[in-house]
């Protein structure tokens, strides 16, 4: 038997594995689907506490590394200033 001749009969085996498998899986009866069980409507969401302005007046933003902005609080530039 050649090398070639092993690959096909190999194949061919697979393939008469996977075709029988699925033979099976058809003849398999179906389970009646899964109640889901009772959800808990959503609880009414306590608003959110406006954050606090820094008692100096600062915008108080905090960078990643622990910075605090310098600029006033609520200001309009895009970025912050570190300090």
């Amino acid at each position: 038997m050649s090398k070639m001749d092993a690959l096909r009969a190999m194949r061919e085996a697979r393939y008469a594995e996977a075709t029988e498998r699925a033979a099976r899986a058809k003849t398999t009866p179906q389970t009646a689907p899964r109640s889901r069980p009772p959800v808990a409507p959503p609880e009414a969401a306590a608003p959110a506490p406006e954050p606090a302005a820094a008692p100096d007046g600062r915008c108080g933003h905090r960078s990643m590394n622990g910075r605090t902005c310098t600029r006033e609080s609520g200001h309009a530039a895009k970025s912050h200033r570190y300090s």
